[in-house]
Order: structure tokens, then sequence, then C-alpha cells
């Protein structure tokens, strides 16, 4: 069995797949805290892992922790020049973040052949575009929401603490704390519009964390879809042996 996990700055999601298995069909999958990685070797201890592939952009303390879970010695994925037919225009290749490339991998398995802006809303916030023939072009990082809203909270003095609630705050807020999450909302959304409207013929996929708080505030169409890291990794899996 084929162990996928993408290690982000909060979260550590996981998936598991038989062998041969198209991305994203999992037998099981989940996501833990970072306070909460050693509970993973429990997870997956009734899983015959054969093999683990794992984008990690939380650090070298946070994979020495998740190394001690895994029951086999985890394969790193990186970014390539090419792989799977998406072609990567980076500056420097190997520079790109593994889950902006994995992200873009797995949004272009399940839209080939589309012009695509992938917009990942996570603890950062990345916004990338994928031509219709397979070009990685390039993208944007900004604070995700929550860091947006933690920000001024921690940095002003009379700005409070604003959690990203279900409800959708007016455009031009009558109070304060509805005023911050208009504002970072907006932020968020205008981020992704612009990059669409660079990319008019694309599709637009949201995915992470923060996308269901995010969306609502979207003005262009968009295609939500969940672990969209992961479904790369598993489109990624047969060229990292």
């Amino acid at each position: 069995m084929l162990l996928l996990i993408d290690a982000g700055n909060t979260r550590v999601k996981w998936a598991i797949a038989l062998d041969g298995a198209a991305p994203g069909d999992w037998i099981a999958h989940g996501a833990v805290a970072h306070a909460d990685l050693e509970t993973l070797g429990d997870a997956w201890a009734g899983h015959a892992i054969a093999r683990a592939l794992v984008s990690n952009v939380a650090g070298a303390t946070l994979a020495e922790r998740l190394a001690a879970q895994l029951p086999v010695a985890p394969t790193p994925f990186v970014a390539r020049p090419e792989l799977a037919g998406l072609r990567n225009r980076y500056r420097e290749p190997a520079r790109l973040g593994a889950d902006r490339f994995a992200a873009a991998l797995g949004a272009r398995t399940l839209a080939p052949a589309r012009a695509l802006v992938v917009a990942t809303c996570g603890t950062a916030t990345t916004v990338d575009a994928v031509s219709a023939d397979g070009d990685f072009v390039g993208g944007m990082i900004l604070p995700g929401l929550g860091l947006m809203l933690g920000s001024l909270a921690r940095n002003t003095a009379q700005l409070p603490q604003v959690a990203a609630g279900a409800n959708m705050p007016p455009t031009f807020a009558d109070n304060t704390q509805d005023a911050i999450l208009s504002g970072c909302l907006a932020a968020q959304a205008g981020a992704i519009e612009r990059a669409c409207a660079a990319l008019p013929e694309a599709l637009c996929i949201l995915s992470g964390g923060a996308a269901p708080q995010v969306a609502p505030a979207l003005g262009v169409p968009y295609r939500m879809l969940d672990n969209i890291v992961l479904v790369g990794l598993h489109a990624a899996a047969p060229y990292f042996n």
C-alpha cells in the first residue's frame, strides 16, 4: 500500500491507497494538528504500507517526528522541472514549494487540458497558474486568512482577535469585528480574482482548510476540491520509487 503525506504548517494530512489506484481513490485518509502527530502511528498500524511519499513544508523538526511514526523510510516529494506532463517554469524549478507543485499537479490531474488558477487557502494562501498545455507559470503567496486576522490582533493596540465564522459579513461593516473579517476576506478573494482576471480562460480550483470561509467572498466561479496536494502526490507516486 501507498501512504501519501502532506505536512503543512498547521496540520498533517494523509491518505492510503492501494497500488495502482486512481489519484484520489483512497481506502483511508485523515488529518491531525502538529500537536497530535504522535497519534499517526496507531492510525497507520492496520495497513500494510510499503511506500510513503511525503510533501513537507513544515521544516526538519517535524520531518523527524513524522519519520518516527512511519513504518517505512519516507520518500521526499520535491518539485521537478517536469513531472507527469506538468512543466515547471519557475525561475529555479527546485525552489518551488513541494506543496504548490503537488497542488498544481493534482488540479491538472482532475481537470486535464484546462488552464487553471489553483488557490490553496491554508496557513499561507497560494494562488498559482497552470496553462492549458501544462506549464506551471508561477503564482502568488500571501498570508492566509487566519494569519491576517491574527496579525491585526497581535500588532495593534485596540483591534480584537476575530475568528472566521460561517456568516459572511457585509462589505461595509458597521462594527469592528465584522470590518476586520470583511477586509481580510476581501484581501484573500481579491488575490484570487486578480489571478483569474489575468488568465480569464482558467478554471479556478479552490482548496485548503480556509477555503470554505474564503469561497463566499469570491466573485468568480470556482470548483472546490479537498486535499488537492494529496491528489497530486498520488499522481506523482509512480515517478518517485
